[in-house]
């Protein structure tokens, strides 16, 4: 039976094939038989802090490696999946995996949802959830499509006979949505790596008309001082910078060694939980739940997606002399929305991010941290539905 909001629309010219979660039985035991045999580090003064300050604790690794024997249960998560409707089609040659809701409203406004690293479609789907909770296909009034990136998930790629980088990223996202019926207009959102994209798509890709993120990776603007900040702005810079200073290593070996570390967290589930399992722990502002954390490394662990996924990272060393969102050819001069959360990596203040676009709407969050949409769905969705409705109106207005 065909699930709800599963009709594309008539214009959609995309060859789509339904796609639903399965991972063969055999491929589960073996995760199970490489948890049960992975070794631990022996003791060692670092790994007993408890407060993470060197990296994860032995006690969290142990706690996280018995939950996901005796409690976590991959065929829930595999269930929830497949409750959405999804599709593969192939672009550039590469088989490109997307969620969507599709609504039959003919005003309905495209939405581009865009993931980053470590994260996946998943972020999204809490979202999605409450979409479809509050509307039918009649009602709704956006499409929402959530891509799995090139490398993530369901999705194939990158190429391997040349290389890949975020503005690839950006032109197979805008055929897919061009494909999808959305060639007149679509809005892009996007956290992590998403937000690169999502600036990519709005300054090079005419299809893109708006674009809202929760994060700008940047310096300090020319001509800008910290005279002006307040006491909160002030401490989002220092989170930046601490995370530049003592956060950032694994950005680092991913940049300038994704061969080694890809083989590394390739060979280990365990391995690849403490990999992971520190970033939903040290980017979040309330703890995520333990499930929650395990069903994000068991998707990147059953589709092997690690060594695929890290790619957007070499773009970064040798670090580049200006940072793209400071690159007066990355402004974006189209309506820019932002949405802020305190615990974001990199929580900038407003004076920094609006010289970065054309910034029309802002949204300062009290809780909150780098993984908004499956922290905080609610807050983000409402910033949303706020900037398109704000926005556009004005587009279709101009066309």
């Amino acid at each position: 039976m065909a699930l709800s909001f599963s009709t594309p629309p008539s214009t959609a010219t995309a060859s789509l094939t339904p796609f639903q979660a399965k991972i063969p039985t055999a491929k589960l035991d073996e995760l199970e038989t490489l948890i049960k045999l992975a070794k631990l580090a022996p003791p060692t003064y670092e790994n007993s802090q408890l407060d993470r300050r060197y990296g994860v604790s032995t006690d969290w690794l142990v706690t996280m490696r018995d939950l996901w024997l005796r409690s976590y249960h991959w065929k829930s998560t595999e269930d929830r999946i497949n409750t959405f409707p999804q599709y593969t089609t192939e672009i550039e040659g590469l088989t490109i995996h997307f969620v969507g809701l599709f609504s039959k409203r003919k005003d309905a406004v495209p939405l581009l949802l865009l993931h980053g690293w470590p994260g996946s479609f998943l972020e999204f789907l809490p979202i999605l959830q409450k979409f479809r909770e509050e509307y039918t296909p009649e009602t709704l009034p956006y499409h929402l499509i959530v891509p799995s990136l090139p490398g993530y998930t369901f999705s194939s790629g990158p190429p391997l006979d040349r290389d890949f980088e975020i503005g690839d990223i950006a032109r197979v996202v805008d055929k897919l949505m061009k494909s999808l019926g959305f060639g007149g207009g679509y809005v892009a959102q996007g956290g992590d790596i998403g937000s690169r994209i999502a600036r990519h798509l709005g300054v090079e890709h005419e299809s893109c008309k708006a674009v809202h993120v929760n994060v700008v990776f940047m310096r300090k603007p020319d001509g800008l001082t910290d005279d002006h900040l307040n006491a909160s702005e002030i401490q989002g810079v220092k989170r930046m910078l601490n995370f530049v200073t003592t956060g950032a290593g694994y950005a680092m070996e991913q940049g300038t060694r994704p061969s080694t570390i890809g083989h590394v967290l390739a060979s280990s589930p365990i391995a690849l939980l403490a990999w992971i399992g520190e970033k939903f722990l040290e980017w979040v502002d309330d703890p995520l739940a333990p499930d929650d954390i395990l069903e994000s490394v068991t998707l990147y662990w059953l589709t092997e997606t690690f060594p695929r996924a890290i790619y957007t990272y070499r773009a970064n060393y040798p670090p580049p002399p200006l940072p793209s969102s400071n690159d007066p050819r990355w402004y974006i001069h189209k309506p820019f929305g932002f949405s802020s959360f305190p615990m974001e990596l990199a929580p900038l203040p407003r004076s920094w991010i609006e010289t970065t676009g054309d910034l029309v709407f802002w949204e300062q969050h009290p809780k909150g941290g780098h993984f908004a949409a499956l922290e905080q769905p609610d807050e983000l969705k409402t910033d949303l539905i706020k900037f398109v409705d704000q926005v556009w109106p004005g587009i279709i207005g101009a066309e």
